[in-house]
């Protein structure tokens, strides 16, 4: 059984990972918990919204109830990056060259390094903000389907359309596909290699819940998502990925909901999270798995991985965190 070092914080917790080799935990009430030879605490919103990790950088980019996007360093220094005054920011995205994405109503917002900022509007509220791995292009996504857009371009942005509301968006790691996760119990996905502006569609349904949480692997091959009571893994390396193939379905428990799922940065295997606040790792060559924790007193909301994939870092609804070491 790996080693598992607790950290029991007050309330809900957002968002946990590893900046560089510290693991950060982001609580709702916006504070930022940080273990860096001992706890370490820093309030950084008034009511923390959303909290991701911008890997090409290694901080954390946090949109707040007080209208507030700030990049977090590992050693807690903040930078102010928007304000928007009585505005809650809960969507963000984090691009290359220090570019960070962020919304609020029908206004899509992209800000770069230099601190230029580019608005789009869209005619149905924004859902979803997500970079492409490559270049400085945005996917916004929204009622109804998808914008694709080159930030600073003249260009005609492209839209994907397909019914519905479109309350997340991803592309993937080697820009082949755009997946929206649905306000239905769905996945949506779009191919984009194909000739010209060939877009062709993936449905992805049969989840009974909704999906809240996604993975690829590092290369692409493989998408994880969480909605059931077992990972939903959709398999992505084929010319037209998971059109006409089923899932794998991956630490399967009875009726117990998988709420976070987290790949491995180098190897096929992925970290499950469940509502019970159990966590397992499964291999998928082979569907091996280990138990990386047992049930907790809340649903896991967050995982992250740390570079080296050594350690797992997760947060809790009911405050219960850690960092499990699998090296051990």
């Amino acid at each position: 059984m790996p080693t598992v070092a607790p950290l029991d914080l007050e309330g809900h917790v957002l968002f946990a990972a590893f900046l560089g080799d510290i693991p950060v935990f982001a609580t709702a009430a916006g504070a930022l918990h940080r273990l860096d030879g001992g706890e370490k605490i820093t309030d950084v919103h008034a009511g923390l919204l959303v909290a991701i990790k911008d890997d090409h950088n290694q901080t954390l980019i946090t949109g707040g109830e007080d209208g507030k996007v700030l990049r977090i360093a590992h050693d807690g220094t903040t930078t102010e990056l928007a304000h928007v005054p009585r505005k809650w920011i809960s969507v963000l995205a984090a691009g290359p060259q220090g570019a960070v994405a962020y919304a609020h109503g029908k206004s899509a917002f992209v800000r770069l390094a230099s601190g230029v900022v580019h608005e789009y509007q869209e005619e149905r509220s924004v859902e979803g903000l997500a970079f492409a791995p490559k270049g400085l292009r945005l996917a916004i996504s929204r009622y109804n389907g998808v914008t694709l857009r080159f930030v600073g371009a003249e260009s005609k942005p492209l839209d994907l359309e397909w019914k519905g509301a479109h309350t997340g968006v991803s592309f993937s790691p080697d820009n082949r596909f755009v997946v929206t996760s649905m306000q239905e119990n769905a996945l949506h996905g779009w191919k984009l290699d194909g000739a010209g502006t060939d877009t062709r569609h993936m449905r992805m349904t049969g989840y009974p819940a909704k999906v809240k949480s996604t993975s690829w692997t590092a290369k692409g091959k493989w998408l994880a998502s969480s909605g059931a009571p077992a990972a939903i893994v959709w398999p992505f390396a084929g010319k037209d990925g998971p059109m006409g193939k089923a899932p794998q379905e991956l630490g399967t428990r009875a009726n117990i909901m998988v709420t976070q799922v987290a790949f491995h940065p180098a190897e096929e295997v992925l970290a499950i999270g469940f509502i019970d606040g159990m966590i397992l790792a499964v291999r998928l060559a082979d569907g091996k798995e280990a138990l990386l924790r047992r049930p907790g007193k809340g649903a896991i909301t967050s995982m992250g991985w740390s570079a080296s994939g050594k350690m797992l870092c997760f947060a809790s609804e009911a405050g219960d965190c850690g960092v499990i070491d699998i090296s051990s």
